[in-house]
Order: C-alpha cells, then sequence, then structure tokens
C-alpha cells in the first residue's frame, strides 16, 4: 500500500488542536486542521496505530478523493474517476455511509450517497468485467463531506466509532463520551503524579479515561477495527506489530489517587464495573457520596467532571442548589483546581467564582463551556 496515505481523523469541534498534539506524538506530520478534524499523512501502520493509539478521535478515515462539485454530474464523474478497483476488491461491501453538506450547491445527504454509489459500481464494472458484485466480503463504508461545493472522500477504518472503547457497557443517563471526557482531562495540567476527583462521575468515564491515561493503556487495545478485514490494503502483520506495541507500553502497576463518586448506588456500581473492563478498576475509588461531603486532606488535587445541567437527569430548579453545594466544597478544598464541563448558563454564578478560562466546546449537538477554576501551582521539590 501506498507509503503516503493522507488519513483524516474527525474530533469534537473546539478539540482539534489536542488530537493535533496526539498525532505529532505519534510521530505524523499533520497535513491540515480544520473544524472538527485533522488531517495526515502516514502508511498503512500508521491506519493501525492511529486506530489503536489516539485518545480523542472519533474515527480513522482514509482520504481517497478530493474535488470540487456544484452538479450532480460533476459529483458523479470525480466519484468515478476514483480508482476504487484499487481499494476495494471485487467482493467488497462498498456504500456511501454517511455524507455531510456545509454551504454547498448539493445538499440532499441522500441523494449524494445513491449518485456516489452509482458512480462506483460503474467504475468497478469496468475494471472489474462484472455487471453485478455480491457485495459479501469485508466492508469499505464511504464517508463524503462537502464544504462550499469542495467534496472531500473518505473511507471509514474505524467502523464503530473509536469512543467505543469496548468498556462502557452500562451507561448513566446522558454520559459523555470517552474521546470527549479524554480530550478533556488533556486539556488540563493534570499528570498521573496528582490527585483527581469526580464528584459526578455517573458511569465513570473520567476516572477510567484519566486512570488509562496514567498505566499508557491504549483506547483501542479492546475492540476490533473494520480495516482489520481489508487484507487486500494492509497486512496482519501491521495490526500485530501495532497491538505489541501497545501492549509494551502499559504500565498498570502505577500508584496514582484517583477517585469518582455518585449520589446513585447503582451508578457507582456500574462504574466500578466499567472499570474492572477497562483493567484499571484497582486503580480507582468508587464510592456513593455527596457532593456536598466533598473532602480531601492533600493539597493541590484536580476536580474533572460533568456536573448535570437541566437537560438531562435533573429539573432546573434544582441546579442552583447543586452548583451551590458543589461550590462550597469546593471552597474548602486547600489548593486545589476544579474543571467542569456543563452547559448550565448560572454555573459561574451559583458555583461562586468566575472561571479563569472558558472554552466552547460541543457535546453532541449540545453547547456546552468548559470552566477552568485554576489553583496555585505546587513548590518545585528541591533539589
Amino acid at each position: 500500500m501506498n507509503n503516503k496515505l493522507e488519513l483524516i481523523a474527525p474530533c469534537h469541534f473546539g478539540l482539534e488542536a489536542v488530537l493535533k498534539r496526539e498525532i505529532q506524538d505519534l510521530g505524523y506530520e499533520i497535513a491540515q486542521v480544520e473544524d472538527g478534524r485533522v488531517t495526515f499523512y502516514g502508511d498503512e501502520k500508521a491506519i493501525c496505530r492511529a486506530n489503536i493509539f489516539l485518545r480523542t478521535a472519533e474515527r480513522i478515515l482514509l482520504k481517497v478523493g478530493y474535488f470540487k462539485a456544484e452538479t450532480f454530474d460533476e459529483l458523479f464523474e470525480n466519484t468515478k474517476a476514483i480508482p476504487w478497483e484499487t481499494l476495494i476488491p471485487k467482493d467488497g461491501k462498498f456504500w456511501v455511509a454517511k455524507a455531510a453538506s456545509v454551504k454547498s450547491k448539493l445538499f440532499s445527504p441522500s441523494d449524494i450517497q445513491s449518485i456516489m454509489k452509482k458512480a462506483m459500481v460503474e467504475r468497478m464494472k469496468v475494471h472489474y468485467h462484472m455487471k453485478w458484485f455480491e457485495e459479501n466480503g469485508a466492508s469499505y463504508p464511504v464517508r463524503v463531506f462537502l464544504m462550499k461545493d469542495m467534496v472531500t472522500v473518505g473511507i471509514d477504518t474505524s467502523g464503530v466509532s473509536l469512543h467505543k472503547r469496548g468498556y462502557r457497557q452500562l451507561s448513566s443517563k446522558a454520559p459523555i463520551t470517552e474521546t470527549l471526557a479524554a480530550a478533556l482531562i488533556m486539556l488540563t495540567p493534570w499528570s498521573r503524579e496528582r490527585i483527581l476527583v469526580d464528584p459526578f462521575c455517573g458511569s465513570g468515564t473520567f476516572p477510567i479515561e484519566a486512570a488509562m491515561m496514567a498505566a499508557n493503556i491504549a483506547p483501542g487495545m479492546n475492540r476490533s477495527f473494520l480495516a482489520e478485514d481489508w487484507t487486500n490494503l494492509i497486512s496482519r502483520h501491521a495490526w500485530y506489530e501495532a497491538v505489541d506495541e501497545a501492549n509494551d507500553l502499559i504500565e498498570d502497576d502505577v500508584e496514582v489517587d484517583i477517585q469518582g463518586y455518585d449520589l446513585d448506588a447503582d451508578v457507582v456500581k456500574a462504574a466500578r464495573q466499567n472499570a474492572q473492563d477497562a483493567g484499571v478498576d484497582h486503580m480507582i475509588h468508587f464510592q456513593q457520596r455527596d457532593v456536598r461531603d466533598l473532602r480531601h486532606p492533600k493539597k493541590y488535587g484536580f476536580i474533572i467532571t460533568n456536573p448535570p445541567y437541566g437537560e438531562r437527569l435533573e429539573e432546573k430548579q434544582a441546579l442552583a442548589s447543586l452548583y451551590s453545594e458543589f461550590g462550597e466544597s469546593f471552597r474548602n478544598l486547600d489548593s486545589w483546581s476544579a474543571y467542569m464541563i456543563t452547559s448550565y448558563e448560572d454555573a459561574e454564578r451559583y458555583f461562586g467564582r468566575t472561571a479563569d478560562k472558558n472554552r466552547k466546546i460541543y457535546n453532541g449537538m449540545i453547547k456546552t463551556y468548559f470552566y477552568q477554576f485554576l489553583g496555585p501551582k505546587p513548590p518545585k521539590p528541591k533539589e
């Protein structure tokens, strides 16, 4: 397979810089950063490593086309010009799984999908000398994105979105996704030497993602990917190598202080089970506890949390007292920092403090803010 592939990694809007840094840390060159996605260069191994190691990407697409199309004829001809026969074997299952259009003349997803599929079939008919495709082999779902009439075409290598790590079978209501939780932790200066508490832990996503980072457990270790079946493009050996690399990096005997609390005993039980499935249950202390009872004897700890924000669970009326109690508990902690993601407009008012920084982030379609209340840095250890 080509040594210089272009790969596209979509992510949450507002977190592109975090993903860019992750990709660079894996050793790959960035081609472009746009709203909600980062494009980078790599080889076949990069497909395997990106799927297994990236914590903040939603999926990895193999970029196969980029062209202008203002009419369905142009879309058809340009799609047909892509060398599909070098990508998809004759028994491959292929379809346009998703089409998105922004500020473009072509805007109907279903029309875009059917026209592109027709173009792919026409191209492959000629090259494979076949009139009918059984499509009973490996899956090659195509994703297409139109922006100002420029069309980007990619084949999805991941399958199920990468936020599905394989550990969260049991979920509380209104959970935060694993990819978003990981990105938010990376936006803070937390490191595994520091205390981390989530007083509204729900199904445990923040503590579990933090523990996986602390133990260097790659997020894609316990799941499979569509492109594992693409033996025409990626050798099985490339996948084995990436998994071996991930296994060699694990340090699950590391000492950490990570805690998760929730008021609901069933939710805490589910969080413990999720942590066990992720292989980090020995690293996290989960407890049924009210935010009013949030205490810790040590200094310089971190709170990273996703408190209720009224779109879900609690009714709006209960939020004022909940955020006030949270703020009160936080003020009683010595030299701590707090980071919370919420869409509750009055969060700062009832928390009792204006955030030192805040960042707009879209959690699905909900506009949220990541409020950052910064505590003092711990003194540097004496030489």
